[in-house]
């Protein structure tokens, strides 16, 4: 089975997937789905190593059941990438060895590290800056959901974060209008901003960033939102639950979208902190069917980057 394969050779951020590619993955993802078995000997023999610095339970078990699910294996390695030796001399281990690498790192740096050195793919599952996986997964869930992303709107409430990057990259290729609405001095990288809206003059899009939570969710179709305090910032966790209190997303933040909005998160969720019971147990929640989309979206990633089964 022959895949058009990713021309950067790593997805080491969002901007390495070109509008085309995106698209096409999208559509590989759906037929993963809906085909599993016509894919199960594609990575026959190849192996995986996932270099995981930050604890996980999507991602790790999602990208070790894809690999065996496509005929190959996952190795792995959990700790700091580059302590006991440079991240160059890791990346160069482990190409010796393997067949792709997915870090899941602190540092957006180390991610790009690995890809500069490895003559093997390279996949950023979660960095400081880009959560691409998470994106693609979350863009598959909301195509299932909608019906497409043009004509559409996404509201993203909360710390304009890694995943509020990836998400608003992903939806200004896609054609899905996006807001990020977070309290003062945590809006998302004003650079990242700029690139999305450059993508959204193409697609048709419209990518804002706002401190106005009624503002920002009018007609909102799908309400996404992520926990206050990522992993490395939980000094911060107490003055931040004071800063994003008024951000929670409950039945009252949820009106101010569109009548039957979709309820989002990347998981996992801090139950009554970012997000009450009664919304994420609610009938629009889709946050299970984002974690399950993760495998399928992540196959498909796979299948693009590694080059069919050994040979």
């Amino acid at each position: 089975m022959t895949m058009p394969l990713l021309a950067a050779g790593n997805l080491t951020s969002d901007f390495d997937l070109t509008v085309e590619e995106l698209r096409t993955l999208m559509d590989l993802a759906a037929d993963v789905k809906r085909s599993p078995g016509a894919y199960r000997s594609a990575l026959k023999g190849r192996i995986a190593s996932l270099l995981f610095e930050k604890p996980s339970l999507r991602t790790r078990i999602t990208f070790e059941v894809a690999t065996k699910q496509l005929g190959g294996d996952a190795i792995l390695h959990t700790g700091p990438i580059g302590g006991r030796e440079p991240v160059a001399d890791v990346a160069r281990n482990l190409d010796r060895w393997t067949d792709v690498i997915v870090a899941r790192t602190f540092a957006q740096k180390t991610v790009e590290d690995l890809a500069r050195f490895a003559r093997v793919p390279v996949i950023n599952a979660l960095s400081d800056v880009f959560h691409p996986c998470q994106a693609l997964a979350d863009m598959q869930t909301i195509h299932e959901h909608l019906g497409g992303w043009s004509g559409f709107q996404l509201a993203y409430v909360g710390d304009g974060n890694n995943v509020a990057h990836s998400l608003m990259l992903a939806s200004a290729r896609l054609g899905l209008s996006f807001t990020c609405i977070t309290p003062p001095a945590y809006e998302p990288n004003a650079e990242i901003v700029a690139r999305a809206q450059q993508f959204a003059v193409v697609s048709g899009a419209t990518i804002r960033t706002t401190i106005d939570l009624e503002d920002g969710l009018q007609g909102a179709d799908a309400v996404y939102t992520d926990v206050w305090a990522s992993m490395g910032q939980e000094h911060e966790a107490a003055a931040r639950a004071r800063l994003f209190s008024p951000y929670q997303v409950n039945a009252e933040l949820m009106s101010m979208a569109s009548p039957g909005a979709l309820f989002m998160h990347c998981l996992p969720a801090h139950r009554d902190e970012e997000v009450t019971e009664d919304v994420i147990e609610s009938k629009t929640s889709v946050v299970f069917d984002q974690a399950e989309n993760r495998l399928h979206a992540q196959k498909a990633l796979l299948l693009m980057l590694v080059d069919g089964p050994a040979r």
